[in-house]
């Protein structure tokens, strides 16, 4: 699919466009560029890989001419510059739209106006049922994908979402703050110990991506099933896998924070496909006939549940220890230290 083709990665400097660097560097891909703001990590990627392949674009997803220059025969794009920060995003909610809704119609714009077969935009948990800044731009950004999707022929370019929760190791995830905690010899700190989240690596994020690429239709939303953990039982599993002796300091529900992840809306289940292991949401294509809202209910979503991470298979410490050894961090991390498994 990807053979001589050439693939843009907004926000690419990022935990995900890494991992897809990763992915995709040894295969016959044509060209993979890096578009992003910041232009310090982009020269450490370009040192680190030193690949012709990859080239690097300096702009801002709200700067639709930089958006345009980099978008100049692109075949496919995978969206993944936002604003993620919670915090930073309710204090700056004006920013959080800026980079998030209103970039990402730029993104979308520039792509249909070049001709790009395929776009991506990557969501979060946050998204559904938001009570945050952060969550509520992001739903904001899928209304906007899915409304975009509505006026492109699939034939033309054909746009699609992804919503993902917690990736595991990622910049600002809570995996490596255990590490640097009992490197350091303080309390592994954690907000409430029954507060679940899904445990995804990066490489599963990519294959969400990858699955959406090869799967949607106009407007769809993908979503991976992933296993969760408590974040108590996540502490838990660092500790015995590092093999401290840190205590574990409850520090309360922060600003803005969730008890669980939800992944799915109840009014998103009615309609979804189940597809193995991703459930497919597809756009709601309903025009402004507003009889269709006021006297046509809907029974499936009376009686329907919502998919958390509450309700989705609950992982035990050692089943957490071992996906844990998965992550090239955590290898890292123990290899350091001398701790063999």
């Amino acid at each position: 699919m990807f053979k001589n083709k050439t693939l843009l990665i907004t926000g690419g400097t990022g935990s995900f466009g890494n991992a897809v660097l990763k992915r995709f560097l040894d295969t016959d891909i044509k060209e993979i560029r890096i578009f992003s703001r910041d232009e310090k990590k982009q020269e450490d990627i370009r040192k680190q890989l030193n690949n012709k392949k990859v080239k690097y674009y300096i702009g801002d997803v709200r700067d639709i001419n930089s958006v345009n220059t980099a978008m100049v025969n692109v075949d496919y794009v995978f969206h993944a510059a936002a604003l993620k920060q919670v915090p930073s995003c309710e204090f700056f909610p004006m920013e959080a739209v800026k980079t998030n809704v209103m970039g990402t119609e730029n993104v979308l714009s520039s792509a249909i106006q070049h001709n790009v077969k395929n776009v991506i935009c990557l969501s979060t948990d946050k998204a559904v049922y938001p009570i945050n800044a952060m969550g509520i731009s992001k739903a904001m950004m899928e209304k906007v994908t899915v409304a975009k999707s509505r006026t492109v022929d699939i034939k033309d370019t054909t746009i699609s979402g992804t919503r993902y929760g917690n990736v595991m190791a990622s910049r600002g995830s809570v995996i490596p703050l255990f590490i640097e905690q009992i490197k350091r010899g303080n309390p592994l700190t954690i907000t409430d110990p029954e507060m679940t989240r899904y445990l995804m690596s990066l490489d599963d994020a990519v294959e969400l991506v990858l699955f959406a690429f090869q799967n949607a239709n106009q407007g769809d939303i993908f979503v991976q099933k992933a296993p969760a953990s408590t974040i108590g039982d996540l502490a838990q599993a660092v500790k015995e896998l590092f093999k401290a002796n840190n205590p574990i300091e409850v520090i309360g529900t922060r600003h803005g924070e969730k008890l669980y992840e939800t992944l799915l809306t109840r009014e998103e289940m009615a309609v979804a496909t189940d597809m193995d292991g991703y459930y497919r949401i597809p756009a709601d294509n309903r025009d402004l006939n507003y009889n269709k809202y006021f006297t046509e209910g809907e029974e499936e979503i009376s009686e329907g549940w919502e998919y958390n991470s509450h309700n989705t298979h609950r992982l035990s410490i050692e089943e957490i220890k071992n996906l844990l050894l998965g992550l090239d961090l955590v290898k890292e991390e123990l290899n350091k230290i001398g701790v063999t498994q």
